[in-house]
């Protein structure tokens, strides 16, 4: 075989090389699931490339890196493999407000939301992430008390560090946002002051039922109280209502009958005199007595009227049978 051609064949194979090599790195394909970021000579081209499949310019020219879309979690103070959780107490021991000492650990949900960032603006952007979760949660918890910390202060907790957090990872730039954190555990040091605070918030917790109960107590007598109240002045409102239209008919009567005696006097006043006893006598006792000495002597008229009139008469048969006879 002459150089020539061996010449010949060598350029084939190669330029054939080169030929795949640059129509294999020339397309891309990107995952619903993924995002990429074009390199152009080392620099960074903005934006992010959408699903499916795109050309770049072959390599060396352009290259792609790939990274995924999905939440990640960082967890804070503790590690899980294998089913076992791993504790970092040198992380996650802190001093509240009220110079008393916690141990607090948390999840950070998280996601890249520029590649370009995230490769290149620093060498480890999760360390980044876990160093300024530290940060928040010891800044935040160091401005709590104890009780908050440990009861009910947990959702303001959270609400708290998730603000810092954000402002923290906008201020590193490294492509990295918070979308969510969330307090696991939060405990006192050792046993016997856990079960002090215990003893102290069982203690709480019985004030405050036994508060409520009062206060229920309370409103409910003061409910009673209001009714009874109420009743009260409606019945009030009422006497005085009847008392009125009672005094307004005495009165339209006063009148009615001064008029009448304007116009008639002494007729009137004998009208009167005659009506008051009509009133008067059928209730009045009548006696007839007789002092004849020293003792005197009456005899009851009522009475006896009232036993006539409650003696039963004789059928009438029989008087007529006595008649015949």
């Amino acid at each position: 075989m002459s150089l020539k051609r061996i010449y010949t064949t060598v350029f084939l194979v190669v330029l054939a090389i080169l030929l795949g090599v640059v129509a294999f790195s020339s397309w891309y394909t990107v995952d619903q699931s993924e995002q990429a970021v074009i390199q152009t000579f080392g620099k960074v081209e903005e934006g992010i490339s959408e699903p499916g499949l795109h050309f770049k310019m072959p390599w060396p020219i352009q290259t792609v890196e790939k990274l995924s879309k999905e939440t990640f979690s960082l967890q804070f103070g503790y590690e899980e493999k294998n089913g076992e959780v791993v504790e970092f107490t040198s992380d996650t021991k802190m001093i509240t407000g009220d110079e008393n000492i916690v141990l607090a650990d948390m999840v950070v949900m998280w996601k890249i939301t520029n590649p370009g960032k995230y490769l290149y603006n620093s060498d480890d952007p999760q360390a980044v992430l876990y160093n300024a979760t530290s940060a928040s949660l010891r800044s935040i918890i160091g401005s709590s008390q104890i009780d908050e910390a440990l009861t009910s202060g947990k959702g303001q907790i959270e609400v708290e560090v998730f603000d810092l957090l954000t402002s923290l990872m906008e201020k590193y730039d490294v492509g990295i946002s918070v979308t969510a954190v969330k307090l696991q555990d939060v405990e006192l040091p050792n046993a016997e002051v856990r079960k002090a605070f215990t003893n102290v918030t069982d203690a709480r917790e019985t004030m405050n039922t036994k508060i409520n109960e009062a206060n229920r107590y309370r409103n409910q007598k003061m409910n009673e109280a209001e009714g009874e109240k109420d009743a009260i002045i409606s019945r009030a409102e009422g006497e005085k209502a009847a008392r009125v239209e009672q005094a307004r008919g005495d009165v339209a009567r006063f009148n009615a009958l001064y008029a009448e005696y304007v116009n008639a006097p002494e007729l009137t006043r004998k009208r009167l005199i005659l009506e008051t006893m009509e009133e008067v006598l059928p209730y009045a006792e009548i006696y007839i007595m007789n002092d004849d000495g020293n003792t005197m002597k009456y005899f009851p008229i009522r009475p006896m009227e009232r036993t006539e009139t409650t003696t039963p008469k004789p059928p009438a048969n029989q008087e007529g049978s006595g008649t015949n006879e």
